[in-house]
């Protein structure tokens, strides 16, 4: 096993959800291909300049985009998440938070002649632009041991407060067993930005606790009211303490560098190969 490749363990858990072709030609072993995913994400280096050991570097490609579109690191994320929760590994003390991502000026060639220029069906790629150039924001929940839960990817300049609910939507872990899937945290842990009514009122509506600091302007509003601005919100700041376990997960992921920076065209993409990140995250504590 060479650097940046799978080890068996992690192979063993992803190898069953690999989709395989019943007929046709013989292709280039799954366990290859995969490994030069991984490469690619680990390194940052560009499509064409993978070595050659795996593989036709279209054949990696044209798998990663397939894998991608069909949803197979997504099932093979939530699959490690199934498992763990049948045996109560999972810390449903939920944090959430977001990162800015600059996206490499490669990243910005999304544009097609004669296709569609309007903002629909994720036609801007989850690309913001702002002084600072092209920036795309990765929304992420983890578990209270600093393991991704829930992924996702918006344009830079999307507020975190917007995300919120999309974001916690997307936790869904299925039983191994009969049953529907886990999608309610038992708590969710949230720094200032997260901090407004509608967003409190929904926690409240799903029966999830919360701990959020308030904003000051929005304590001075309702110091203001007086009587009719209403009790001020729960706030336990011994729980509040533990909110860098999201930003060390954050650490993790960033620590390829093709998540760091987004070399990604497409927000599908882009978010496969943070998914596939967030698998071999997951697959270090199995």
């Amino acid at each position: 096993m060479r650097r940046h490749e799978l080890t068996d363990q992690k192979w063993e858990l992803l190898a069953p959800l690999i989709p395989r072709a019943a007929t046709g030609r013989p292709r280039v072993s799954d366990r290859q291909v995969i490994d030069g995913m991984v490469y690619k994400i680990r390194t940052g280096i560009s499509w064409r300049d993978l070595p050659e050991r795996y593989g036709p570097w279209q054949t990696v490609y044209t798998r990663f985009r397939r894998y991608a579109l069909d949803g197979v690191f997504t099932r093979a994320l939530q699959q490690l998440q199934a498992c763990a929760d049948a045996v109560g590994d999972i810390d449903w003390l939920v944090q959430i938070d977001s990162t800015i991502v600059r996206a490499h000026q490669h990243a910005a060639a999304t544009g097609r002649k004669g296709g569609p220029t309007g903002r629909t069906n994720r036609n801007d790629h989850a690309l913001g632009r702002s002084r600072g150039g092209l920036t795309t924001k990765v929304h992420l929940a983890c578990d209270g041991k600093g393991r991704p839960l829930a992924v996702l990817v918006t344009p830079g300049q999307r507020h975190d407060s917007i995300c919120a609910r999309p974001l916690l939507e997307r936790i869904r872990v299925p039983r191994t067993g009969r049953g529907r899937p886990r999608c309610r945290p038992d708590q969710v842990i949230a720094d200032k930005a997260y901090s407004s009514r509608g967003f409190r009122a929904y926690l409240r509506k799903r029966g999830i606790g919360h701990t959020i600091p308030e904003k000051t302007d929005q304590q001075r509003h309702r110091h203001n009211r007086g009587s009719r601005g209403g009790r001020p919100p729960a706030f336990d700041r011994q729980i509040y303490r533990q909110r860098n376990i999201v930003e060390r997960c954050f650490n993790r992921l960033k620590g390829f560098r093709g998540i760091a920076t987004r070399y990604e065209k497409t927000a599908t993409s882009y978010e496969a190969a943070v998914t596939l990140a967030s698998f071999l995250l997951w697959a270090r504590s199995v």
